[in-house]
């Protein structure tokens, strides 16, 4: 703890320049005699501090000592300072390790760089999850992780749409998905994604794994994710839209925007356009399209056609008649 201590004192002075004996023993939490003694060892350690006496004084390292310690370029700080994501970090169990990171960050940078990179970190700020949501609670995430970074065989007790099932897992990463963690794990030889809020149970097997030479995790990612979103779209929907149904349709799934703006044709003198758009399933894609109200006509396939027509004439004759009054219930006395 004091070891780690001093090289954090180190690289304070060496990003903030001059502290106050005050000032480094509110950050560390400890005693200023308990400062002194630090500073003292440093200097015995080679390391070129100083302290200057008065109100605005405190401890400063000699101009131009700089620690190597960190071994970054000053355009690798500064890119890195982007990767600072409190909340996933947090959801690792790795909020002291970030904020130390982006202490030797800071150290790495030249003086006249610090300020550049402080602007940064203070506007610019990262947040991965959509609006109107709420990062999902993954409270078995820590232990998820510390398997991945161990290569420890797992058991896990899932929660998929078949049922609940238990498998034996080789966890080889995690990948966060707009505020959602995913587990990929190798079950059966081949690698698999698993939601980490689904997972039930975890045991750790007490047994290591060898993880693949050929495998990268982003690589994986990136195919998976591209052939789920191609099988998860199954059908195609015709559609007539206005110009306003054409742009709410390009606030929906990426999938589903990209397709209608590419296929959409030139406007009728009504200024309506048709385009076709992938669709999921019948019943989904009418609660979605229904969404759109007016500014959107189905044109096939002819069973969602259908199904908008029905919920539409169901929702016709609920609101046809007025709403029920609510019958008084007299109170007991």
């Amino acid at each position: 703890m004091r070891s780690s201590r001093l090289l954090s004192i180190l690289l304070l002075l060496q990003s903030r320049g001059r502290l106050s004996a005050q000032a480094l023993a509110d950050e560390f939490e400890v005693s200023v005699r308990t400062i002194y003694r630090d500073i003292d060892n440093l200097s015995a350690a080679g390391v070129p501090v100083y302290a200057e006496r008065g109100r605005d004084g405190g401890f400063q390292l000699l101009d131009g000592y700089k620690t190597q310690l960190t071994g970054l370029t000053a355009g690798e700080a500064e890119a890195l300072l982007f990767a600072g994501l409190p909340g996933p970090a947090a959801d690792l169990g790795l909020a002291d390790a970030m904020a130390d990171a982006q202490l030797k960050l800071m150290a790495a940078l030249p003086r006249d760089k610090r300020e550049s990179a402080e602007r940064i970190a203070s506007r610019f700020h990262l947040d991965p999850v959509g609006w109107y949501q709420h990062a999902e609670r993954a409270e078995l995430l820590p232990s998820l992780a510390a398997a991945v970074w161990t290569t420890q065989r797992i058991r896990v007790r899932y929660e998929s749409w078949k049922g609940m099932v238990e498998r034996d897992l080789d966890p080889l990463g995690l990948a966060l998905k707009g505020g959602v963690w995913y587990l990929v794990a190798r079950a059966g030889g081949k690698p698999r994604v698993y939601r980490i809020s689904n997972v039930r149970t975890l045991d750790v097997l007490g047994e290591t794994f060898t993880r693949p030479r050929d495998f990268k995790l982003a690589a994986y990612w990136k195919v998976w994710a591209a052939d789920f979103e191609a099988r998860l779209y199954t059908g195609r929907a015709q559609v007539r839209v206005t110009a306003l149904g054409l742009k709410r349709l390009g606030a929906s799934a990426p999938a589903v925007s990209e397709m209608a703006q590419r296929t959409a044709s030139r406007p009728d003198r009504a200024g309506w356009r048709r385009a076709e758009i992938p669709i999921e399933s019948i019943d989904h894609a009418a609660s979605e399209l229904l969404k759109l109200g007016a500014e959107i006509e189905v044109l096939g396939p002819p069973d969602l056609r259908s199904s908008i027509s029905a919920i539409a004439s169901t929702l016709a004759a609920l609101y046809a008649k007025p709403p029920r009054k609510r019958k008084s219930v007299p109170r007991r006395r």
